[in-house]
């Protein structure tokens, strides 16, 4: 697919002029529209992790790994932002506010298959509706990887209406990495979608209005 790099570009610096200054760095993100797209069936649902190639300044993700055995050492030598083995799921057991906390606290899960069972009964139901259960990892693994792309992913989400919103950027960033970012959010997007089905793609710092991209695709 071939996009109107240009025509992205212009949105984004747009939107940074439009948007007042504010005392703290300001987000970009990307509001999408579909057309001909019913959220609600089971088809169409839609919750990945998106890699972006261009990592947000200060906006790294968290990752929290569960494993048991040799993974438990190779996550925290890969630098896991936390590592939970089974014993420390089985105490949160009946502690939602705990489980709560973690899914706040972490952007992306990661876990070994043999844990998933386990997961699934005490952290799935806080988990699971927030659309954070863990990405599954065969026990042989090298984590090191997972973690780094995760760490420079989005989640996009789609729920109960035809449209998605994500981060791609920073008001630091230029302009033109922030756009590389919007195409790597759409390509993906376009493995469920057909191009005609994004009626409308408007960018927008934290505080400030959307700019609507004229032309996406050339």
């Amino acid at each position: 697919m071939l996009y109107n790099i240009d025509s992205i570009i212009k949105a984004i610096d747009e939107a940074k002029k439009k948007a007042k200054k504010r005392k703290f760095t300001q987000s970009v993100d990307l509001i999408l529209k579909f057309r001909d797209f019913d959220p609600k069936k089971p088809e169409n649902r839609i919750n990945i992790a998106i890699p972006l190639p261009n990592p947000i300044p200060n906006k790294l993700c968290k990752v929290c790994v569960i494993a048991s055995g040799a993974m438990i050492l190779k996550a925290r030598d890969a630098g896991a932002d936390a590592v939970l083995t089974k014993e420390d799921v089985e105490k949160l057991s009946g502690n939602k506010k705990e489980v709560r906390k973690l899914a706040k606290t972490y952007d992306f899960f990661v876990a070994t298959p043999d844990l998933m069972v386990l997961i699934g009964r005490i952290m799935g139901p806080i988990l699971g509706p927030r659309g954070k259960m863990p990405e599954v990892v065969p026990p042989t693994a090298d984590i090191k990887p997972v973690i780094d792309r995760l760490r420079r992913s989005v989640r996009v989400r789609v729920r109960d209406q035809p449209q998605a919103m994500t981060r791609v950027g920073s008001e630091v960033m230029e302009s033109k990495l922030i756009a590389e970012n919007v195409v790597a959010v759409i390509d993906e997007l376009l493995k469920k979608l057909k191009p005609e089905q994004i009626e409308k793609a408007r960018v927008k710092l934290t505080m400030g209005p959307p700019v609507e991209i004229e032309e996406i695709f050339t």
